[in-house]
């Protein structure tokens, strides 16, 4: 078994969206990260295919309705960054899928696993005890969109 993740470089208005984890998290208790989530079968599975065998997009519906749970935000622009893989604490190999989109709606609603947000430039998420890697990507978006 090994969890496949997609996770989300949210932009608005030149910052970005970093969470801080909840104590009770397996993988990087407390630590400050984007949002972002595991793929389940309820992502394509039931849905309509797009072809007679395939579905398309699922990394993105599923960053969608990550952030929709997690922090109640609408997303749109999605956009590739990068990806990398790591064995959490319990011993799952999972595969993270780094994406970047803009804030397309909503105000930031944190779900029971995230304690604290905040839009941050790529300048003052230095500050933050982010999970390794983090800095590196969101400092990758801001040159992209500049």
């Amino acid at each position: 078994m090994h969890y496949v993740v997609a996770t989300g470089i949210i932009i608005r208005d030149g910052k970005f969206l970093i969470v801080k984890r909840a104590p009770h998290e397996i993988a990087f208790p407390n630590r400050w990260t984007v949002p972002g989530g595991k793929l389940e079968p309820k992502d394509y599975i039931g849905n309509k295919k797009d072809t007679p065998y395939h579905w398309f997009n699922v990394l993105e519906k599923l960053l969608e309705r990550e952030l929709k749970e997690e922090v109640g935000l609408e997303i749109g622009n999605i956009r590739y960054l990068t990806n990398l893989a790591f064995i959490r604490p319990d011993g799952v190999p999972s595969l993270v899928i780094s994406l970047f989109a803009d804030h397309k709606g909503g105000d930031v609603k944190l779900c029971k696993d995230l304690t604290e947000h905040a839009w941050v430039t790529a300048e003052e998420a230095k500050r933050y005890d982010l999970i390794d890697g983090i800095r590196e990507q969101i400092e990758e978006v801001s040159r992209r969109i500049r």
